[in-house]
């Protein structure tokens, strides 16, 4: 089954779970442009060079050089019978990109998945979690509480809050990520290819719905 699939959600929808199921499930490769960056820099690639000289200056990697790592990634043969592209595309700019390459070789992307969560459920699930600072153990203090407040079920340790799981952070991811993917949504519902399913439930449950929506789009 060739499936090519676009995953767009918000910070704490879950993409990072699905995606590992989705990959597994269809047998394609999860794509992610932090392995895509991590991988060509650290291979010291001409392309990771060139990344690597923006990060290292504190400034943002330009889009078509994102384009191009994402390009020269799909070009590899674990991408023939599909691929899953998670953070990628983040504009309309580069989906039009994307777009184009593809379609130059007679592809196109089959579905553009999106894992719909209200902003209130995403802030509770967020603001709640707790990490253990000796073992990094992860609790939440209302969907799986420690017994003990502020300690660790398995090793005692203190609990904490990271910075990135504060409200104002939150909600300013939140944002961020509104601004720019509202866009990207519209791209993919004027081109008749989104699809949404309801991630304010189990895993177990979102990814029933998603093989469903990917049986059908694959048929």
């Amino acid at each position: 089954m060739l499936l090519k699939i676009i995953l767009l959600g918000p910070p704490g929808a879950g993409k990072g779970t699905q995606a590992k199921s989705i990959s597994e499930a269809y047998s394609i490769p999860h794509i992610s442009t932090g392995d895509i960056f991590r991988k060509n820099i650290s291979g010291k690639t001409p392309l990771g060079v060139e990344a690597k000289g923006y990060m290292d200056r504190g400034q943002l990697v330009p889009d078509e050089l994102t384009i191009n790592l994402v390009k020269d990634r799909l070009q590899n043969e674990d991408c023939e019978d599909g691929f899953l592209l998670d953070g990628f595309p983040r504009t309309v700019k580069q989906a039009e990109a994307l777009d184009s390459f593809l379609n130059e070789n007679g592809n196109s992307i089959d579905v553009a998945l999106l894992i719909d969560v209200p902003f209130s459920f995403i802030l509770e699930r967020m603001t709640g979690r707790r990490v253990c600072t000796d073992c990094g153990a992860s609790f939440h203090i209302k969907f799986n509480p420690p017994k003990i407040g502020g300690k660790c079920d398995l090793c005692g340790g203190n609990l904490m809050q990271r910075k990135d799981d504060c409200e104002d952070t939150v909600n300013e991811r939140l944002d961020v990520y509104e601004k720019q993917t509202q866009p990207l949504i519209e791209y993919y519902k004027n081109g008749n290819i989104l699809k949404t399913v309801d991630g304010a439930r189990t895993i177990e449950l979102v990814f029933d719905d998603i093989r469903s929506l990917l049986g059908a789009v694959s048929k």
